[in-house]
């Protein structure tokens, strides 16, 4: 898998302090500053902490087979704002190259959100997941497409949430494919999404 996430710090030096520090008990193989520039702070075949308590598909020890790339962005907490395009075209770069060495599938590049959704909203919902999976990095399904709403909890689960806290998981759903409403309310288009994003790949 590849985990992407934002730093909701201050600065990248401050991220970059903190990821360092043996006590925060946190790091990532990646850390790219909003003008683009990269940092590697663990060699990606090594274990990096990013994804603490998280699952993906079953998988219940994500950071023992997965690479996280912090973005720095304050987050919700510090005044969350867009990805600048230097940065996102940093991780454009990076990502495609980590996704071909280690043949990651689009549907494992994913949001901390995602894999830890009763805990965290990182990248967030001003993150350009559509962007991305144009350039070749991610997944996203045509919403166009005509789809019938099934058994939500099912659908999700069979995308690769845990679902235990089904709002939390609707909502991390929301932020990664419905980021215009991120309410955790399973409105009819939200389900309809559900359908169309279960139905364009089961857990890979």
């Amino acid at each position: 898998m590849l985990v992407l996430h934002y730093t909701g710090m201050t600065s990248a030096a401050a991220a970059l302090a903190r990821m360092c520090d043996p006590a925060a008990q946190v790091s990532a193989h990646y850390l790219i500053d909003e003008d683009g520039a990269i940092t590697r702070l663990v060699a990606e075949e090594h274990r990096a902490w990013h994804a603490g308590a998280a699952s993906w598909g079953g998988v219940a020890d994500v950071n023992s087979c997965s690479i996280g790339i912090e973005l720095q962005n304050p987050g919700h907490e510090y005044g969350y704002r867009d990805f600048p395009a230097a940065q996102i075209a940093a991780l454009t770069e990076l990502a495609r190259d980590i996704v071909t060495r280690h043949r990651i599938p689009a549907a494992r590049v994913l949001g901390h959100s995602d894999v830890a959704p009763a805990r965290k909203q990182d990248p967030g919902e001003k993150f350009p997941w559509a962007g991305l999976a144009a350039d070749g990095l991610g997944l996203w399904p045509d919403f166009g497409a005509a789809a019938t709403p099934g058994d939500a909890a099912r659908q999700l689960t069979a995308i690769g949430y845990a679902t235990g806290d089904l709002a939390a998981t609707v909502t991390a759903f929301q932020r990664h494919w419905r980021p215009a409403r991120c309410d955790g309310v399973l409105d009819g288009e939200t389900a309809r999404r559900i359908a169309i994003r279960a139905a364009a790949a089961a857990i890979v």
